[in-house]
């Protein structure tokens, strides 16, 4: 299966472009990303999940899948999201009909790398997270997952990014809670 035919979430991003980018403007892009993610953190860690939609591009691709599934090419994933429409009703769902215990998120991201920048101007990146889980009748936080974000990132005539793909690739083989929120 080509590249171009493969599954968004599957479909590996290349490096092509990092070894021509200059210095400036690699770290000019890594502090707009990281910019990015802890915005984007803050929306998810204070349980704003109405806004979450907004961070993605109209058509933008969302998942969360193990990283044995994503080595291996395997589209499957907990959560696949294909544009903001399936984003919004992921977060009504949320928000309005499922029943899970109280729980507080706090997210870590680190290590944002610049891995590309293709010729329409998109941007890849990738980038470590650590998801921290605190559930309101226990005392400790545990580490609900931990992985890599895969990202495609467009700008907007604004000079906004949105991410035009997200693909959260956790490292453990079992998630050790129903995985409820986005990561």
């Amino acid at each position: 299966m080509s590249n171009a035919t493969m599954n968004p979430a599957t479909k590996p991003l290349s490096a092509s472009g990092d070894e021509t980018l200059d210095p400036a403007t690699r770290l000019q892009l890594r502090l707009e990303i990281e910019s990015f993610n802890a915005d984007y953190c803050h929306v998810l860690d204070e349980g704003d999940l109405t806004d979450w939609p907004g961070f993605f591009v109209e058509d933008g691709f969302y998942t969360i899948t193990g990283r044995e599934n994503f080595d291996n090419g395997l589209p499957v994933g907990l959560v696949y999201c294909e544009g903001t429409g399936m984003m919004r009703d992921r977060a009504f769902a949320i928000a309005t009909t499922t029943m899970y215990a109280p729980r507080y998120l706090r997210h870590y991201v680190t290590n944002t790398r610049v891995t590309g920048v293709s010729a329409n101007g998109g941007i890849e990146a990738r980038a470590n997270y650590l998801l921290l889980e605190t559930l309101h009748d226990d005392l400790k936080p545990t580490i609900q997952q931990a992985g890599t974000y895969h990202d495609e990132f467009m700008r907007l005539p604004d000079g906004r990014l949105l991410l035009k793909k997200r693909v959260c690739v956790y490292d453990t083989l079992i998630v050790p809670n129903a995985l409820v929120l986005p990561v």
